[in-house]
C-alpha cells in the first residue's frame, strides 16, 4: 500500500477503508509517512469530508494509537463529559460531584488551558496540595472509594491525536468537522467510560461560532459514540457570554463551591444542572426531568459539594480553602474597570474576555508560560444589565498595575453599551442524541 494512493483516492472523494484508515495512522505514529505526505491527506479530507462510517473508523484507529484506559475493574455505570472550551467554563468541577454523590462514577481526565480558554487542571491546582498527575492505579481507587477523580492527561493516550493535532494547527485543516469529531471522540473512547456527555459550546467565545455548525459538530460525534457502542449525548450551550462571573483559576474554583452552596449564577447553575441531569440520564438514574431534580437536590442537601471536598482531600488538596476561600493566595493588585457610557451592556466579545484574562497572568500564551492562579476578572455586569457612567463593570485581579492597563483595553473593546436592551438567549440552544436533535 501507498500513502500516494490513498491521498489520490481522498483528493477524488473517494471513501477510505479501514485498511487504509490504519495504514496511514500507524505509518504516521511510528514516522514512517512525512508530514507533507499527511499534510496533502488532511486537505483532501478538509476538500472532500468524510463518511459517517470512516469517521468512525478514523476515531477507533486513532484511540487505539497508544494506551487505553480500561475501567472494567471499577462497579458500576463510568459516565465522561467533555466540553469543547469556553471562557468561565468549570461546569465538570460542579456537575462530577454531583452525579458521584448519586452513585454514579466519574473518572475523568482534563487538559490544560491554551489561548483564550481556560484549563479544568489549571483551576484544580490553584487548590493548595491538589495532585492533578496520579498514577492509574491510585486514580482507580479514588474513584471507587469516592466516585470521581479528574485528573491531567498522562502516558502515552492517543498519540496519533497528538501528532495529527499539530499538523492541522498549522496547515489550516483545523476547521474539518471529520477532524475535530474523531480528535475528541478518540481521546473519550480511549479514556475508557461507558457513557460520554458533549458540551458543545456556541458563539464568539466558542470554536464553533453558530448553533447550526455546533449541532453539525455535535451530531458527527453522537454518530461516532454510538457506533463504538459508547452511549453519547450532547447539548449545544452558549458561549456568546462568559459562563458565570469569574474568569480566572482560584476565582472559578471560589465560583464553583458557590454553586455548590445553591448561591451560584443563574446562567451557570442552569447549565450545570442540565448536564448533571443528562450524565444521570445515561446513567439509568431516570427520565431528565426526574434527574434535573435529583442534580438539584443534591445542591440542596449539601451532599455534592461534600463530595467536591472529598475528591479533593484524597488528591492530596487542602480542602479547608474550599469553606473559607479567603485562604486562596490573594492578587497583589485589584483593579475596577468602570462604565465609560451608559446604557445596556449589549454584548461581550467572549473570545476577548478570555484573552483579557490570559494578559492578567490567568492563562497561557504558550504551552510553558507559567500561570497566576489568583489572576483573572469578577464580571459586575452580564449581558442585558443597565449600567451608569462610573458604575464598575468588572473587576480585574493581577500581579502587577501594567497588566490592568493593557488588560481593561482588550476587556473595554469587547463589550458594546447600547440604548436597547439585548434580546433574551437561551444558555442551551440544543440536544442531540441518536434519535435526532431537539431545539430548544
Amino acid at each position: 500500500m501507498r500513502m500516494y494512493d490513498v491521498i489520490t483516492k481522498k483528493r477524488d472523494g473517494g471513501e477510505l477503508t479501514k485498511e487504509e484508515i490504519e495504514f496511514f495512522i500507524g505509518g504516521y505514529v511510528k514516522g514512517e509517512i512525512p508530514d507533507y505526505q499527511v499534510s496533502a491527506l488532511l486537505m483532501a479530507i478538509y476538500f472532500k469530508g468524510m463518511t459517517e462510517w470512516e469517521t468512525a473508523a478514523l476515531t477507533l484507529c486513532m484511540a487505539n494509537s497508544g494506551e487505553t484506559v480500561d475501567l472494567s475493574s471499577i462497579d458500576g455505570i463510568k459516565v465522561d463529559k467533555h466540553s469543547t472550551g469556553g471562557v468561565g467554563d468549570k461546569t465538570t468541577l460542579i456537575i462530577s460531584p454531583i452525579v458521584a454523590s448519586l452513585g454514579v462514577r466519574v473518572a475523568k481526565m482534563s487538559g490544560r488551558g491554551l489561548g483564550h480558554t481556560g484549563g479544568t487542571v489549571d483551576k484544580m491546582e490553584s487548590i493548595p496540595g491538589m495532585q492533578t498527575s496520579i498514577d492509574r492505579e491510585k486514580f482507580f481507587d479514588i474513584v471507587r472509594k469516592v466516585g470521581v477523580s479528574v485528573i491531567g492527561q498522562s502516558g502515552n493516550l492517543v498519540p496519533a491525536d497528538k501528532k495529527l493535532y499539530a499538523l492541522r494547527d498549522v496547515t489550516a485543516t483545523i476547521e474539518s468537522i471529520p477532524l475535530i469529531a474523531s480528535s475528541i471522540m478518540s481521546k473519550k473512547i480511549a479514556a475508557g467510560s461507558d457513557c460520554i456527555l458533549l458540551d458543545v459550546k456556541t458563539g464568539s467565545g466558542a470554536f464553533m461560532k453558530t448553533v447550526d455548525d455546533s449541532i453539525g459538530l455535535a451530531e458527527a460525534m453522537v454518530k461516532i459514540g454510538e457506533h463504538v457502542g459508547r452511549k453519547t449525548i450532547a447539548l449545544i450551550t452558549d458561549m456568546d457570554r462568559p459562563l458565570g462571573i469569574a474568569i480566572g483559576n482560584s476565582l472559578e474554583i471560589m465560583e464553583v463551591c458557590q454553586t455548590l452552596k445553591g448561591h451560584g449564577p443563574a446562567d451557570l447553575t442552569e447549565i450545570c444542572i442540565d448536564l448533571a441531569a443528562n450524565m444521570l440520564f445515561l446513567a439509568n438514574k431516570g427520565s431528565i426531568e426526574e434527574c434535573k431534580k435529583l442534580a438539584q437536590q443534591q445542591i440542596s442537601n449539601g451532599e455534592a459539594f461534600a463530595k467536591l471536598k472529598e475528591m479533593v482531600t484524597a488528591q492530596g488538596g487542602d480542602s479547608s480553602v474550599l469553606d473559607d476561600n479567603a485562604k486562596f493566595e490573594q492578587a497583589k493588585v485589584k483593579h475596577e474597570v468602570l462604565a465609560q457610557r451608559e446604557g445596556y451592556l449589549y454584548s461581550m466579545n467572549t473570545e476577548q474576555c478570555g484573552i483579557a484574562s490570559v494578559e492578567l497572568g490567568a492563562g497561557r500564551e504558550k504551552k510553558e508560560d507559567s500561570i497566576d492562579f489568583s489572576a483573572g476578572i469578577l464580571l459586575r455586569k452580564k449581558i442585558g444589565d443597565y449600567v451608569k457612567i462610573g458604575d464598575p463593570i468588572a473587576t480585574f485581579y493581577s500581579s502587577a498595575m501594567d497588566r490592568c492597563l493593557e488588560a481593561e483595553k482588550l476587556f473595554e473593546s469587547a463589550i458594546t453599551i447600547g440604548k436597547k436592551a439585548p434580546q433574551a438567549v437561551s444558555i442551551i440552544h440544543a440536544r442531540v442524541t441518536k434519535d435526532g436533535v431537539e431545539k430548544y
